[in-house]
């Protein structure tokens, strides 16, 4: 297959114009086609992608025969339908973003499709390729902890932002915080642990943001806060602290895995163009950070970005190195490296979360759901 990949893209709003930004910087890759329903993004986008076919929907997307792959960056609620639509009228390479759904009745009948598709089906999983968080995750699987035990995940961060139609305000949309938000992050924990879940607690609740807001008179439902306990199902566990009140800090996230000769922290600032330059200088640069238990004595690295592609996005740079991989396993048949299977986990793990919130239970993770023990 050539070495050029022509993107068609389904959605071009905030992330969207992310992955715009983003394929543009690498060599061979280009935006041919855009289909969008919102004639403003439309028209915004014209200036990221001029030379592309911008169109309404899906089908006068895949009406065209310019394109060789499909990036899908519409609203959560939208992206099985679309991923199923896709299936069974093409045999096209797919990026779709996570998540990959927001119902449980989806998964089963989306790894069916995905396995029998002829082409690459990769999930966007951002964290992931975050230089840091790569470092991260080598330090890990290299054993320099030992034999894992316990992994951390905590975020605090800025209220979702406004996206148009202001769909993420509702869980019946976003499926929820834990699967829209977090479900990075528990793909970042099976990844790191290499291995599946067993269960899921948490505890949760919308304490501060969106209470006033409106929509059609309704009041938003998404969570802005949570506890999540994830345990595995040889006994390591992890646990995700959120809180989406606390843009405050200079660390957004701070991500720690400890074993038997080691502790391990990862630390992440926040989109660049959120810090406030005029008052605090220059916008922080991610940490990973190793501590021996002997010799005792924290070990400190910085890990840059190269500033043009931090500057392309708000993901630390890692929407570029994603692509950077889908490109290769498009055009060089190398490995999709968050494949469907990938996708869906972090998702039923997120719906589990939120569930163990609505009962108060803990809740057990299957491979198509989650449900009670006896």
């Amino acid at each position: 297959m050539s070495k050029e990949l022509r993107y068609g893209i389904l959605g071009c709003g905030m992330m969207g114009q992310e992955h715009i930004r983003n394929i543009d910087l690498i060599e061979g890759a280009s935006v041919t086609a855009i289909a969008d329903p919102d004639a403003g993004m439309q028209q915004e986008n014209k200036r990221f992608a001029p030379n592309a076919r911008f169109c309404n929907d899906l089908d006068e997307l895949l009406a065209g025969n310019d394109f060789d792959a499909l990036l899908i960056v519409s609203p959560n609620y939208q992206h099985a339908s679309q991923l199923m639509e896709v299936f069974a009228k093409t045999q096209l390479p797919i990026l779709v973003e996570k998540p990959i759904c927001t119902e449980l009745k989806d998964v089963a009948m989306i790894r069916k499709a995905a396995a029998a598709h002829p082409a690459p089906v990769w999930v966007a999983m951002e964290y992931r390729y975050m230089p840091a968080i790569t470092q991260f995750v080598k330090h890990v699987l290299d054993g320099d902890l030992g034999d894992l035990k316990t992994l951390t995940v905590c975020e605090h961060r800025f209220p979702f932002l406004e996206k148009v139609g202001d769909w993420n305000r509702f869980n019946k949309n976003s499926g929820g915080t834990l699967v829209e938000k977090c479900c990075h992050f528990f793909d970042l924990m099976r990844l790191v642990m290499q291995e599946e879940v067993l269960s899921v607690m948490a505890s949760g609740a919308m304490d501060y943001n969106h209470i006033d807001e409106r929509y059609d008179g309704e009041q938003p439902d998404i969570i802005d806060n949570a506890f999540v306990i994830v345990n595995f199902v040889s006994g390591k566990r992890a646990m995700l602290e959120l809180n989406m009140f606390a843009e405050g800090s200079r660390y957004q996230e701070q991500i720690t895995a400890i074993g038997p000769d080691a502790k391990l922290e990862c630390l992440l600032p926040g989109p660049g163009r959120f810090w406030p330059v005029e008052t605090l200088g220059a916008a922080p640069v991610s940490k990973v950070i190793i501590s021996p238990r002997d010799p005792k004595g924290p070990i400190e690295s910085d890990i840059p970005v190269d500033p043009t592609i931090l500057e392309a996005g708000d993901h630390n740079g890692s929407t570029f190195y994603q692509h950077v991989g889908f490109h290769k396993a498009v055009t060089e048949g190398a490995e999709v490296e968050v494949t469907v299977d990938d996708g869906l986990r972090a998702v039923v793990i997120g719906m589990a979360a939120q569930e163990s919130i609505r009962t108060g239970q803990v809740v057990y993770v299957t491979e198509h759901g989650f449900g009670y023990s006896a």
